[in-house]
């Protein structure tokens, strides 16, 4: 059975800034630059879920991986 391919997606306009996804973030992925979410240049974001269930605005997300062939 194949892995299910997964992507974080952040929401810029959607985005205020809060932190929150940033605190939970367990392997220290997001960083807030410019009052706005983002993964880090090196991030090491595992694809857990916890920024998409904590963020109050729903700028975070975990989506189908657009796979071509």
């Amino acid at each position: 059975m194949e892995k299910e391919q997964k992507e974080l997606v952040i929401e810029p306009s959607w985005c205020k800034g809060c932190g929150i996804c940033v605190a939970f973030c367990p392997v220290k992925a997001l960083e807030i630059v410019g009052e706005k979410a983002r993964l880090k240049e090196d991030n090491n974001c595992v694809l857990c879920g916890q920024c998409e269930m904590r963020c109050p605005d729903y700028a975070i997300y975990l989506k189908d991986k657009e796979v071509n062939g």
